[in-house]
């Protein structure tokens, strides 16, 4: 089943790709730092005090989050990683965007011409309803489609 969500597209652009959820503040320093500055191919979550994605491959994913917390280098941090291409393709916030984030997304898409996808304001039930795995859909309007993955996890996910 596909669930629906419409925010406010901060970097808007037509993308579907794999969901990688962090459920609480997401610090992207934290999180990108050990891959950007060991020039990896790909961000693995270094951010051991984020258990929903330490560990996880980011690079290429949608990244669905509440919001980023953490030092005010953060949106050199996205910056960065979009410019050694280690960045998510998109970032979908259920809250608004805060300013670290929203500098770090524009200044990847100006100085670099690297955009990450980014949709804020989607809501709590956005972030309740999307899992590590699932399909995410994204569209230049800030419409974004959930495509939920057969896991094989007997857990209930009532709707």
């Amino acid at each position: 089943m596909n669930k629906e969500y419409v925010g406010r597209a901060v970097i808007a652009g037509n993308l579907e790709g794999e969901a990688v959820v962090s459920r609480q503040g997401f610090n992207t320093l934290a999180s990108f730092q050990k891959s950007a500055m060991s020039k990896k191919k790909e961000a693995i979550c270094s951010d051991q005090n984020n258990p929903d994605v330490f560990g996880k491959n980011m690079t290429g994913k949608i990244l669905c989050l509440p919001k980023t917390i953490g030092s005010t280098t953060g949106g050199m941090v996205l910056q960065t990683a979009a410019d050694l291409g280690i960045a998510p393709a998109a970032l979908l916030f259920s809250e608004k965007i805060d300013s670290l984030a929203a500098s770090g997304v524009i200044l990847a898409e100006i100085w670099d011409g690297k955009r990450i996808v980014t949709v804020d304001q989607l809501g709590s039930e956005f972030l309740d309803s999307v899992e590590d795995g699932d399909m995410i859909s994204i569209k230049s309007d800030g419409s974004v489609s959930i495509k939920k993955q057969n896991t094989g996890d007997s857990r209930d996910r009532s709707e």
